[in-house]
């Protein structure tokens, strides 16, 4: 390579690379629910302690790739609405959310210019969930392997068991304060696309309660018919056309790792 294509070069990756590194982010926090337990966007009640750590590749330029866990705690419950009909369905559910994901973050500002600044993310995640209840013995009571809503049953083809491990289109934004030249602290909520509407374990209408206690028991009927009066097969359960949804926000702390790379 001649002196004059080596300056081209030289001067090209310093314009556009500059400032590489690799960056470790913790965040403690609260996730939400939004679903057929809620009647509002993630309400007070549904939250529950999260957390998460990602590992994060500071292109030098506008963008940020980054890697990370994220765990949290939801919950959902029917006495704390104030509707009547939907107070006496009287269903409720919790559920811990183990997920993983990779995301991209898009800086508004410049921050070779700027100190703080805000930012948006979209990416792509993978989540394992299990809602439980509690039985009328307080004994905890796993819901998915009771087909409440007769996902799985032969009498109800169309309804298919859902899985515990699903994508979801992790989405959000957030802002960001250099403390340090390593040292970054900044606030974000992050939204979950889910492609289920079984998060809570509702979503449809009833089945016939003889056709579950067959298939799956007594717990099944106990857990699946809790309203007052008894609800009757083609009761309105859930909101088949509306998906579930969590999200997860927090202050996160990000830690330089190594020297910055001018380049």
């Amino acid at each position: 390579m001649g002196v004059k294509s080596f300056l081209i070069v030289f001067l090209f990756a310093t314009t556009c690379c500059h400032a590489q590194q690799w960056e470790l982010e913790i965040m403690p926090g609260a996730a939400g629910y939004q679903g057929d337990l809620t009647q509002q966007r993630i309400p007070f009640k549904s939250i529950g302690p999260a957390g998460a750590i990602n590992l994060k590749y500071n292109t030098g330029d506008m963008i940020i790739f980054r890697g990370g866990f994220a765990w949290g705690q939801i919950k959902g419950d029917d006495r704390d609405n104030r509707q009547s009909d939907i107070h006496s369905r009287n269903l409720n559910f919790k559920t811990d959310l183990w997920e993983v994901n990779l995301c991209a973050e898009v800086l508004v500002l410049d921050p070779e210019s700027y100190d703080a600044y805000p930012y948006l993310f979209l990416g792509a995640g993978m989540y394992k969930f299990n809602p439980y209840t509690y039985d009328n013995s307080n004994k905890k009571t796993y819901l998915q392997p009771l087909s409440t809503e007769g996902q799985g049953l032969p009498e109800y083809p169309n309804r298919k068991k859902y899985s515990l491990t699903q994508f979801c289109i992790p989405f959000g934004g957030g802002f960001k304060v250099k403390m340090t030249e390593k040292i970054a602290l900044s606030f974000e909520i992050g939204v979950r696309f889910l492609f289920t509407d079984y998060l809570d374990d509702v979503s449809d209408t009833y089945i016939d309660p003889a056709i579950l206690l067959s298939e799956k028991g007594p717990k099944a009927v106990e857990v699946g018919f809790r309203s007052m009066p008894l609800a009757k097969e083609g009761d309105q359960r859930g909101n088949p056309k509306a998906n579930d949804m969590y999200a997860f926000s927090g202050v996160k702390v990000t830690f330089g790792l190594g020297h910055k790379k001018d380049r």
